[in-house]
């Protein structure tokens, strides 16, 4: 058991004192060489020299555990953070699943496959997610092209009671009036439906008359024409160009159809519509509540290059996860600067992080450098550390696990020249490396790798 610095020199002085007061024969013993005042002074000397070192010993000892106790608590803090990350990885990927889903039904939509695109419909509607009424809508639809029509005019009843406000609604309306006047006739999904031969013909229009064309796609959009048929209207009224197109794509675009239209009129936007659909674009992002819609600006607004409104909503919008979109897509137009910008003003490591992989889309190696080497967060250093393995800049990761002292940073860099299949430089961290763990660790994942270099490796050390 140790004994505390100062508790220790009183009982030894208390020792030595009481030897000296006593005369040393009566001890029996010889006298202490020097067995004087200054005798004693020397004494308590040396005593002093032992207890200055034990207290240094303890103070580096108390140094210790408060370095060990802020380091749990650095990791216990990343802990909550990766469970945090982890939570919304897991809803994001189920409405990934969920747009997998939906994106797949859509596609079999279009090979004229339709009782898988029932089968998809069905299974995403069963799930309750954002795009139910969506997914009811494309059921009933898929259903009346199988000659399914009592079970179609089911699912719109059953779209139209739970989704009173959709605005699906409309489209069911015109869909179940079709499969109403059509009871009893046969479908053959093979042939090609009228609404396709009318949309070639009023193509033709827009090129010889495009007043009249106007007029005639703005009627059919009006109108009854199946989802599918008019964006179909779209793409050829986009590709028009006139002013007179961008506006009806504007009305579209603010929310006069279907969510799905729309979403694609914001996109024939951004592709088609220059500078002058910025505004339109601007006021949908500003009036619209559907996350997808705004989504769709955002990418319009990236196809476009408009760093400016890009910029614009990474610093403003409140929803983080439009923000980390905002931050992706002005990385993928090369807005370095803007991103340095928020990178030096936003507070949350959620959407630093995020603008680290803007830096990474953007090219921005000398960036994601700085902020690896000089960050005090040590997550957003590992983030960094992670992008440059990425970009394949093993030079500078070298010169990173060099100099820093932060083991997760270390094992981080590990990752990196593993994930970038680099088996030369983990050869030389196992050989250099006087920490048993983390050369544990570059060995494992040069077992991993199958690779010359390695392996010659792997055989010297069995060889040992």
């Amino acid at each position: 058991m140790r004994i505390e610095g100062g508790l220790k020199r009183v009982l030894v002085a208390g020792l030595i004192a009481g030897l000296l007061a006593v005369p040393a024969q009566a001890h029996g013993r010889q006298p202490f060489p020097g067995e004087n005042a200054a005798g004693f002074t020397e004494l308590t000397q040396e005593l002093d020299h032992f207890a200055a070192q034990q207290n240094e010993l303890d103070r580096s000892d108390a140094q210790q555990e408060a370095r060990d106790r802020e380091q749990e608590a650095r990791d216990r803090e990343l802990q909550r953070k990766d469970r945090e990350q982890e939570k919304k990885d897991r809803e994001q990927d189920k409405l990934d699943r969920m747009q997998d889903l939906y994106d797949a039904g859509r596609e079999a939509l279009d090979d004229g496959k339709y009782q898988q695109a029932e089968q998809k419909f069905d299974e995403l509607a069963q799930k309750n997610g954002p795009r139910t009424d969506a997914a009811l809508y494309w059921k009933a639809y898929a259903e009346n092209q199988s000659g399914k029509r009592d079970t179609a005019l089911a699912t719109i009843a059953g779209l139209k009671s739970r989704f009173p406000q959709s605005r699906w609604k409309k489209d069911a309306e015109a869909l179940e009036i079709e499969v109403r006047q059509s009871s009893g006739h046969p479908v053959n999904p093979e042939s090609q439906s009228d609404e396709e031969l009318k949309t070639l013909a009023l193509q033709g229009l827009m090129n010889s008359d495009p007043q009249r064309g106007m007029q005639m796609i703005e009627k059919r959009l009006a109108g009854t024409a199946s989802p599918k048929d008019k964006a179909k209207m779209l793409f050829v009224l986009a590709q028009n160009g006139s002013p007179e197109a961008c506006e009806v794509l504007g009305k579209i675009a603010q929310g006069q159809s279907n969510p799905d239209l729309q979403r694609k009129a914001v996109e024939y936007l951004g592709i088609f519509g220059g500078n002058r659909a910025a505004a339109t674009l601007e006021t949908v992002y500003t009036n619209s509540t559907d996350a997808g819609v705004k989504r769709a600006v955002i990418r319009s607004y990236m196809i476009s290059g408009n760093k400016e409104q890009l910029f614009k909503l990474a610093k403003g919008e409140k929803d983080e996860s439009l923000r980390r979109d905002a931050i992706r897509n002005l990385g993928l137009v090369g807005g370095e600067k803007e991103l340095q910008q928020l990178y030096q003003t936003e507070t949350s490591v959620g959407l630093r992080r995020e603008i680290l992989q803007g830096f990474f889309l953007a090219g921005q190696s000398d960036k994601l450098v700085q902020v690896a080497e000089t960050d005090k967060d040590p997550d957003l250093r590992r983030a960094a550390v992670r992008n440059l393995g990425l970009m394949g800049k093993s030079d500078v990761l070298q010169s990173i696990y060099t100099k820093d002292p932060d083991r997760g940073l270390k094992e981080e860099v590990l990752n990196a020249y593993f994930i970038g299949g680099n088996a030369k430089a983990l050869v030389a961290i196992a050989k250099s490396e006087k920490d048993p763990e983390l050369k544990k660790r570059a060995v494992e994942k040069l077992s991993l790798m199958n690779s010359k270099e390695g392996n010659e490796y792997l055989m010297e050390l069995l060889n040992k």
